[in-house]
């Protein structure tokens, strides 16, 4: 008797472990389905905001194409090392908008 209690006990809990475990999932899915969704509203009105954050993978590089900024190192005097560059760190990002040539009209 007291064995079956046991494996009950340990069943209990281990479907709670589970059902937990995919709820957390399942919320931090649907937390990025939301933040892309207000991110790509955002690009889609201008290239970047003037302060950009850095999310994972990012560097100078691609952060410069993106916001349309060649400059972003001479705009952030506390970046030392443009390729320490890691996810959390602010930079301050003002978009340079290339002028059409005469040729382009």
């Amino acid at each position: 008797m007291r064995g079956s209690r046991t494996a009950s006990s340990d069943m209990s809990a281990w479907c709670s472990a589970v059902v937990l475990l995919s709820l957390i999932l399942l919320l931090s899915v649907r937390e990025n389905n939301a933040s892309d969704s207000v991110r790509g509203s955002q690009f889609s009105e201008k290239p970047c905001e003037e302060i950009y954050v850095v999310g994972e993978g990012e560097t100078l590089h691609t952060i410069g194409d993106k916001c349309g900024d060649p400059f972003i190192v001479e705009r952030n005097p506390h970046i030392h090392d443009p390729d320490d560059v890691f996810p959390g760190l602010v930079l301050r990002i003002a978009p340079f908008y290339f002028s059409r040539k005469v040729s382009d009209i």
